[in-house]
C-alpha cells in the first residue's frame, strides 16, 4: 500500500512538472515564431529589455498584462529608453498567443 502511495505521489509530481514545462516551451516557441527574440532575450538586454527585466518591473502590477498587450500590439517608446517598440499587428502574433507570451514573461523570475 505504501509503495502504491509513493508511486502515485511520484507520478503526481512528475505530471505537475511536465504541466509547468509544456506551457513554458509553448510560450517560448510563440516569442520565437513572432520574432520577438530579434530584440529581446530571456535574461540579457538586446535592442529591447530582457524578459526578466520586464517581469521585475511589472511584478505585482495588475494592469501590466493589458498595458504590455497594448504596447506590443500598437508600439510606442519611452518605457525603456529611446529605442521604440515596434507595433506587432494580429497578423504577426494572434491575441491568444500574445496573451500567453505576456503571461509567460511576467511569470519569469
Amino acid at each position: 500500500m505504501k509503495k502504491n502511495i509513493r508511486s502515485a505521489s511520484a507520478l503526481l509530481v512528475a505530471g505537475s512538472l511536465l504541466a509547468l514545462t509544456l506551457p513554458a516551451q509553448a510560450s517560448e516557441a510563440i516569442v520565437k515564431k513572432a520574432r520577438c527574440v530579434a530584440c529581446h532575450a530571456i535574461d540579457a538586454k538586446r535592442v529591447g529589455p530582457a524578459y526578466k527585466e520586464v517581469a521585475a518591473k511589472y511584478r505585482g502590477d495588475k494592469k501590466a498584462p493589458t498595458q504590455l498587450f497594448d504596447k506590443v500590439r500598437h508600439g510606442g517608446s519611452g518605457n525603456w529608453g529611446t529605442v521604440p517598440m515596434l507595433a506587432h499587428p494580429a497578423d504577426k502574433i494572434s491575441d491568444d498567443d500574445l496573451q500567453q507570451a505576456i503571461a509567460w514573461i511576467l511569470a519569469l523570475e
